[in-house]
């Protein structure tokens, strides 16, 4: 069986191994040591600690060995443990440098390493829009052309996924300066956050980019956090199963997936979809596979569907063909596909990549064999595509038996979202903690900043207290109110025409609520510098300058507002809903308008809120309800995928997407 493996600096993302021997290479390869390296390899030239605290430092030797340390005029000393493994601490120091580096041991092992900064560190975490590459924003050929600077220096850490945590980032990542030749596949939001911080503070700045596209927010956080924020006990202690037998994990997950399916309405195990009996039962259309996804197929209900499919085809062989049958390869299945052979259970995977699957002894036999594909999408190009040949049983011998006609049918959105594998990269559980953050070990930062919830907005009710638990699990790591500044999530898609409910908004109120639960936390709105028709918006210069002013008010202690309009009470009075808002910079304005636009008022249902006419009155705005307002009792204000937001105040900065009571007082601090 084949499942999704440790994956080590693998560009493009996601990539499917054919054997699971790959899987204890590539964590081996993670955790190689260098002969020469004493210093852990998050401890290499160019690099920048953390100033005016105690930095920890840490590598291996032999086991009790002497280990001396000269540094900034200090000497350290330190002794190996059983195992090898050595810690110290270096001086605490002002900004400054360069600085030099040395380790030696008794039996003569030396390591140096020069061109340190002591500075502020910032660790960059989330999903695609914190990767996004400066190459890849506005203006990039100028930014890119002017991007030198000694005291911003970058360490990319590459994508690594485990299912139990690792102690180093692969010997491939390095710290680089920032010059053209390095900022363009760096990311984008990291850089401009610091280059625009360096335009009030002279600090050498070092940036740590730990972020995977597509990720969801399960993976970035420790086991222990997840268990404390509760319900994932059984898929933690399935990952742990993994972690020692991958075969007995998939024979567990195969029953638990099944075990779903089969509670779903009307489903039985003699017409369960990878049932061979279940072939000749009638539903299933013929697939194009040939045209590519299934929002290409030309047919008006899959346009723009985004869900599961099933696929399913029928392979005849001979005897000797399935005797030696050892690999499936589908081609492309975008986003998760959970695979079946005869109703045996041989894979999963993530990502729109080939998938080839290792078929496991006896699975095969002489005849028809039934291969049952379910595709969960949920955005855009969504099921098993790619060129013909790509679809074939692998043999021994070289030679290979295409796939030949597939037929499909759709599941219905009432079945709900299927359980997710745990030990997937971006979509599992603690994997990318395990494999990008723990290894981080406790390098000295200043601060942390998360750029993800497009990949949580599918099932959104959770994220708040996610995102609480992601917040204390990197403080319990960087230390206790570490800095935790949020990118709140930018626009994307159809802009609404009426009142709705949106999986998007429901995270940007998780963000903006988490944000405002300590003095320790700050937001940076980004609703207005999305793009409706690119997930990735481009203006990654406003949003680092955003992020910049939080930091600032946040850490820095800067007196200004951090971000813009915020409400903190909603009063009915009459026929109006009076809001107050606070922090805002000179006065309320609206953009194109004498009024601002985007407010609604809504009752106790979802689907009570009518969109209500606003006035601005000096820090207040007033809304006038198109019915009773004693029927009122909550108010949003630029609440779906894709608002149009014009309330501001004279700094340019936006009042963000919220909902908030009239039966309570709320304050953003």
């Amino acid at each position: 069986m084949v499942n999704d493996t440790t994956q080590i600096g693998v560009k493009p993302r996601h990539i499917v191994s054919a054997m699971m021997a790959l899987l204890c290479l590539s964590t081996f390869s993670a955790q190689a040591n260098d002969d020469d390296a004493l210093l852990n390899p998050l401890f290499q030239d160019h690099a920048i600690l953390q100033r005016d605290r105690i930095d920890p430092i840490w590598g291996d030797a032999k086991p009790g060995e002497t280990v001396k340390i000269a540094f900034a005029g200090k000497d350290i000393q330190t002794r190996t443990d059983a195992k090898g493994h050595w810690e110290a601490s270096l001086p605490a120091l002002p900004a400054g440098g360069p600085y030099t580096l040395t380790v030696n041991t008794g039996d003569g092992t030396t390591q140096t390493i020069q061109d340190i900064l002591i500075g502020d560190v910032w660790l960059c975490s989330g999903q695609s829009n914190m990767e996004l590459q400066v190459e890849r924003t506005l203006d990039s050929s100028s930014e890119i052309q002017n991007a030198s600077n000694d005291r911003i220096r970058m360490l990319t850490v590459n994508d690594v996924s485990s299912a139990t945590p690792l102690d180093r980032i692969p010997s491939s990542d390095h710290w680089l300066k920032t010059t053209p030749a390095n900022v363009p596949k760096f990311s984008a939001t990291c850089y401009y956050f610091a280059r625009e911080l360096q335009k009030t503070t002279s600090l050498p700045m070092g940036l740590i980019v730990s972020a995977w596209g597509g990720s969801r927010i399960e993976p970035w956080m420790s086991a222990q956090a997840l268990r404390k924020v509760g319900g994932y006990d059984d898929a933690l202690n399935l990952l742990d199963v993994y972690a020692k037998d991958p075969a007995r994990a998939g024979k567990a997950w195969d029953r638990q997936w099944k075990a779903w399916w089969l509670s779903r309405p009307n489903q039985t195990k003699g017409n369960a979809p990878w049932n061979p009996s279940h072939v000749g039962e009638q539903g299933w259309l013929p697939a194009p596979i040939d045209r590519g996804p299934w929002q290409h197929w030309g047919m008006p209900e899959l346009a723009h569907f985004t869900g599961m499919l099933w696929y399913r085809t029928t392979l005849k062989l001979s005897k000797q063909q399935a005797a030696q049958g050892v690999a499936l390869s589908l081609g492309i299945a975008n986003e998760i596909d959970q695979t079946w052979i005869n109703g045996h259970w041989i894979g999963t995977a993530y990502g729109g990549v080939a998938r080839t699957y290792a078929v496991p002894p006896g699975v095969l036999h002489e005849g028809d064999n039934l291969i049952a594909v379910n595709v969960l999408n949920t955005y855009r190009d969504g099921g098993i595509y790619g060129p013909a040949d790509q679809r074939a049983l692998r043999l021994r011998d070289g030679s290979s038996v295409v796939l030949g006609d597939w037929q499909y049918q759709v599941v219905p959105s009432s079945f709900g979202a299927p359980p997710r594998v745990p030990w997937q990269s971006t979509s599992g559980l603690t994997t990318l903690y395990n494999g990008m953050i723990a290894p981080l070990g406790h390098y000295g930062l200043r601060g942390a900043l998360w750029y993800q919830g497009e990949s949580n907005t599918g099932d959104s009710g959770n994220y708040r207290v996610l995102l609480e638990g992601l917040r204390d699990d990197l403080r319990t790591r960087f230390g206790a109110n570490l800095p935790f500044l949020i990118a709140q999530l930018s626009s994307y898609g159809p802009s609404p025409t009426h009142p709705d409910e949106s999986g998007w908004a429901d995270v940007r109120e998780a963000q903006r609520l988490v944000a405002a639960e300590d003095t320790h936390s700050g937001l940076a709105v980004s609703v207005d510098i999305g793009e409706r028709y690119d997930i990735h918006p481009a203006n990654k210069q406003e949003l680092g300058r955003r992020l910049a002013r939080v930091a600032r008010h946040v850490v820095y202690g800067d007196s200004l507002s951090p971000s813009g309009p915020v409400p903190t009470t909603a009063q009915r009075s009459g026929d109006t809903v009076t809001l107050t808002f606070a922090d805002i910079t000179g006065h309320l304005i609206a953009y194109s308008s004498d009024t601002p636009i985007g407010f609604e008022l809504c009752g106790t249902q979802p689907d009570s809120c009518h969109y209500a006419q606003a006035d601005i009155q000096g820090d207040q705005i007033v809304l006038h309800a198109r019915q009773p307002a004693s029927s009122v009792d909550r108010v949003r204000y630029c609440w779906a995928n894709s608002p149009t937001c014009t309330l501001y105040d004279d700094a340019g900065l936006p009042a963000g997407p919220f909902e908030l009571s009239l039966t309570s007082t709320h304050s953003t601090r």
